[in-house]
């Protein structure tokens, strides 16, 4: 757990974006070492923090770096410059939220992953006009998003017109995945958000994501496991820095550094190899999915340059460490 002065520590460093330098430094120590005690150990996880509710237009500048240390490798994929303007600051009431949402995850007084969607959702409550016009500014800026929030906000999905298509298509793959699980097709209700009323182009975004999120799963190789939704959420950010992933993967890094250390490289592993896949994968947004019910999905995967991800870990590992903790 973090001390009062260590949490203060975090938030100064949150507010104030690093440099790349910095944030590589901070990556190559923990993978080095997770048990570190040094004052570094705070700069990445701030810096996911600032990226995610300061300096959205930062995103890759923190995640590039980031993952460049952690993996040994540079990133093939576009850079996006942040902004040349000072980062938002940070609201006392979204810390506030932010610590009693991180002390419940980790003392395990959140009742399940819905309720962790709902309660990091709700974050974003807590910042500014000027943020969401920040937010919308740098979504702008990845590649695909213009010409997929072009299209009008997106019809619901009739799962029940998906139940005739042929076994292997993604449409049958779709319906198997919500019928059998029982899922919320849209996972969150877009009205009770009030998403068409976000500037644009987040009103599309959020909206499509929302409603294609299993769609991906399926698509880029993501099983529905613990370990590999906070892994589609890096991949997520490497499409379109996705802000809702952003706010998440932070509180999984902050939780992450509170907890077992042993753990620490498997997370941070998991997020920058999803990350990596997710920046060197062309852009999924402006996937007209609706003309694909019926298509296989090696050929969707194909056509689209999908390759699935390669996860270093067991998918359902998180889940096997719990059995065996409660055994």
């Amino acid at each position: 757990m973090f001390r009062p002065e260590e949490r203060l520590a975090f938030e100064a460093l949150a507010s104030d974006p690093q440099d790349a330098r910095a944030i590589k430094a901070a990556a190559g120590l923990l993978k080095a070492n997770p048990f570190a005690e040094t004052p570094e150990r705070l700069v990445l996880p701030a810096a996911l923090a600032c990226a995610a509710f300061s300096a959205p237009d930062a995103v890759t500048l923190v995640y590039d770096a980031a993952a460049e240390a952690w993996l040994g490798r540079a990133l093939k994929a576009p850079a996006i410059a942040p902004f040349a303007k000072a980062p938002d600051p940070i609201p006392a009431q979204l810390w506030s939220g932010f610590w009693t949402l991180t002390d419940d995850a980790r003392e395990g007084r959140v009742a399940d992953a819905g309720a962790i969607t709902v309660r990091t959702a709700a974050l974003g409550g807590h910042t500014g006009a000027g943020f969401r016009r920040r937010v919308a500014e740098a979504a702008g800026l990845w590649p695909g998003v213009a010409e997929a929030a072009c299209r009008p906000l997106p019809k619901r999905i009739d799962i029940q017109a998906l139940a005739p298509c042929e076994t292997g298509s993604i449409g049958h793959a779709l319906y198997r995945l919500i019928v059998d699980n029982k899922f919320d097709l849209e996972v969150l209700d877009r009205e009770a958000l009030g998403l068409r009323d976000l500037p644009a182009p987040l009103d599309y975004l959020n909206v499509r994501i929302l409603q294609t999120h299993d769609l991906w799963h399926i698509l880029a190789g993501y099983e529905t496991t613990a370990l590999h939704e906070i892994a589609i959420s890096a991949f997520q950010m490497g499409q379109f820095g996705h802000s809702y992933s952003a706010m998440f993967l932070s509180l999984v890094a902050a939780i992450g550094h509170q907890g077992d250390r042993e753990g620490l490289g498997l997370l941070y592993e998991t997020i920058f190899q999803a990350y990596a896949h997710g920046r060197e994968t062309p852009p999924l947004m402006d996937i007209p999915w609706e003309e694909h019910w019926q298509t296989q999905i090696p050929a969707l995967r194909a056509a689209y340059g999908v390759t699935p991800f390669a996860s270093p870990f067991p998918a359902d590992l998180l889940e096997q460490l719990r059995s065996l903790r409660a055994a």
